[in-house]
Order: C-alpha cells, then sequence, then structure tokens
C-alpha cells in the first residue's frame, strides 16, 4: 500500500537551512571576532615592542650625549692646559732667547760699526747704527747670519751721512738699518728658511753694500 506524505516538509527544510545559515553565519562571525583579535594582539605586541626599542635608544642616545659634553670639556681642559704649556714654554724660550740675543749682538759687531738703535717687533729684529764703510756692513751681516741667532739679514738703508751731534764719531761716515728675524740655534736650517749655500743671502747682502758704496 503507498504511503503519502500530506506534511508540509519544504517549510521544515527551509526552517533547517534558515537555521544552518545563523549557525554559520554566527560561527562566521565568532572567528572574524577572534582573527581580528589575534591580528590587532600581534600588531599591538610589535608596537609595543618598538616603543621599548624606542625608548632605549633614547635611553642610549642620552648617555652618548652625556659623554659627548664630558669629551668636550675635557678637550677644552686640554686646549687650555696645551696653551698654557705653550705660552710657559714661550716665555722660557723667549727668556734664554734674549740672552743668547745680546751675547750674539756683542760678539758680532766688527770693528768699525757701531749700533744706535735696537728695536724688535715679534721675531724680527731692526738694527740701526753707523759705520766705517759698506764692508763692514758687509762683515756685520755675515756676522749676523753665522751667530746662530738671528737669521736672514736684510739690508734697508745704507747711506753717508753728514754730522749729527757732539756725539758724530767722524769715523763712522756712513748709517744703516737693516733687519733679522731671530731664531732657535737648535733650529734647522731648512725650518729657519736659512740658504747654507757659500752664495746665499750673504752674498746678496754683499751686492746692496756695494751697489749702495757705488
Amino acid at each position: 500500500m503507498a504511503r503519502i506524505n500530506l506534511l508540509p516538509w519544504r517549510a521544515e527544510r527551509r526552517k533547517q537551512r534558515q537555521k544552518e545559515f545563523g549557525i554559520m553565519l554566527a560561527l562566521a562571525a565568532v572567528a572574524g571576532v577572534v582573527a581580528w583579535f589575534l591580528v590587532n594582539s600581534y600588531y599591538n605586541g610589535q608596537i609595543e615592542g618598538q616603543r621599548e626599542r624606542n625608548a632605549y635608544l633614547d635611553q642610549q642616545i642620552a648617555q652618548v650625549d652625556e659623554k659627548i659634553k664630558e669629551i668636550d670639556e675635557l678637550d677644552r681642559q686640554r686646549a687650555r692646559l696645551l696653551a698654557r704649556k705653550e705660552v710657559i714654554e714661550e716665555l722660557q724660550a723667549s727668556r734664554s732667547q734674549m740672552v743668547h740675543l745680546f751675547d750674539s749682538l756683542v760678539r758680532t759687531i766688527p770693528d768699525g760699526v757701531m749700533l744706535t738703535t735696537l728695536k724688535q717687533e715679534g721675531q724680527k729684529l731692526t738694527l740701526e747704527g753707523r759705520a766705517q764703510s759698506n764692508a763692514r756692513v758687509s762683515t756685520y751681516m755675515r756676522n749676523l747670519e753665522g751667530s746662530g741667532w738671528m737669521t736672514r739679514p736684510d739690508l734697508s738703508i745704507i747711506e753717508a751721512k753728514a754730522a749729527e751731534g757732539r756725539a758724530f764719531n767722524p769715523g763712522l761716515p756712513y748709517q744703516f738699518r737693516l733687519s733679522v728675524t731671530l731664531a732657535s740655534p737648535n733650529a734647522s736650517e731648512a725650518g729657519n728658511g736659512v740658504d747654507p749655500g757659500p752664495d746665499g743671502e750673504t752674498a746678496g747682502a754683499d751686492a746692496a753694500a756695494e751697489g749702495a758704496e757705488s
């Protein structure tokens, strides 16, 4: 005998499908929320880690800045100490230099030459005086160059001049002016710019004196 189902099975299936769809939609929503939470937690962790690294870097940079300030202060102190040391060395050198300078001035003056004026400007020394002849001045310049404390003699004026005052010596008719550069005898000749050759600056001074005499 055939069986006939008269119940509304289509409506029941529709309800069943709607129920399944709702469950799947709910599961998808839950899965989406879980995925969002996991992704958000991951990126928040990355951001927090980067912030910690940035904070560490800022701390290290601050420490380096403090060390740089300390190094700069030490450099300034070192510069001050070096400057003070250089001043002291210059004073000590100039003190001994003046003693040797005056000793050299006395030893280098030949017969027939007399100094009247002595002027120093830094490392340049200007000498003025009177001489018996141009040859005497040339000899004096050679002596100055060979003294070790004075280099590069430069004759600027030499001329016969009339008597001036009671202190005038008739045996010294020529008035001269020359300049020399002060130097330490420990300095090399190359460093002081001195020509060690026999035909160097001394020969030039002789030529200048002979030209003035003629």
